[in-house]
């Protein structure tokens, strides 16, 4: 599948679109593999605790490598659509590998993602998005996305701690879900989610017995450098890969990526 115009009419309208297909099943079974086998993302990830203390294991990275998680990252199925987004030439903020394990994977309280970069990483403008692509099914049962179709136009809402998250002012969301719709993003592996920053979401505890695995990049304009917690990576025009992932040789994750550590 491509993003196309009426993705992107989708995107803006609802501050969110999901484009089935979009990897094939073979190449997110490729990651998805990578992944679970990988001793450096496993060494670097960590948890964060929702409100209810149930933990959601994460692993952040900022940088590019050779890696297969870099080049799913600079895809050019995703990049071109991005950069329609954007209009303009998109740069990496950051990636991250979501692992929701089964009956123990906890939610993930009401945020927008800007609620959190505006304030502690200093980005000014609201000119970025972030890519989820399913590396297992995602259901209900075990936490699927949920968004607040349309509440990317509130614009930015105040945020404060919720557990050991970052979570939208409750008073903000409860009014926003009287006269929005609540949207579950019930997705297939390769199935892939672009969404606005400031567009409400969340996602309830994995108490089923199947996994949640996904792979989430941000991506920036790239001229909107932050002025703090400043990556070279997010300012700097991605150069889009047009190769075969499948082709590629398994290259895993270094410890150069420069992995955020909690």
């Amino acid at each position: 599948m491509k993003f196309t115009q009426e993705h992107l009419e989708t995107y803006h309208r609802d501050g969110y679109v999901v484009v089935r297909n979009f990897f094939t099943q073979q190449e997110v079974d490729l990651l998805y593999k990578i992944a679970i086998d990988d001793d450096v993302m496993s060494k670097k990830s960590y948890d964060r605790t929702d409100a209810s203390g149930l933990k959601t294991k994460l692993a952040l990275w900022y940088s590019l490598d050779e890696s297969l998680y870099s080049k799913f990252a600079r895809s050019e199925r995703i990049i071109k659509g991005v950069e329609q987004i954007l209009g303009g030439k998109a740069a990496h903020y950051h990636s991250k590998l979501m692992q929701k394990e089964p009956k123990t994977g906890g939610a993930w309280e009401w945020h927008q993602d800007y609620g959190y970069w505006y304030k502690n990483n200093g980005f000014l403008f609201p000119d970025m998005l972030s890519v989820l692509t399913a590396l297992t099914p995602a259901t209900k049962e075990n936490g699927c996305l949920q968004m607040i179709r349309g509440s990317h136009k509130m614009g930015r809402v105040e945020h404060g701690f919720a557990g050991e998250q970052v979570g939208a002012d409750m008073e903000k969301v409860n009014e926003a879900l009287k006269i929005m719709p609540l949207d579950y993003l019930e997705m297939n592996p390769g199935d892939t989610a672009f969404f606005h920053c400031n567009t409400l979401h969340a996602s309830a505890a994995n108490l089923s017995d199947k996994p949640r695995w996904s792979i989430i990049t941000a991506y920036n304009l790239a001229t909107n450098k932050p002025y703090k917690d400043v990556h070279a990576s997010s300012y700097t025009p991605i150069e889009p890969f047009a190769g075969d992932l499948l082709a590629e040789k398994a290259v895993s994750i270094t410890d150069e990526a420069e992995f955020l550590v909690k």
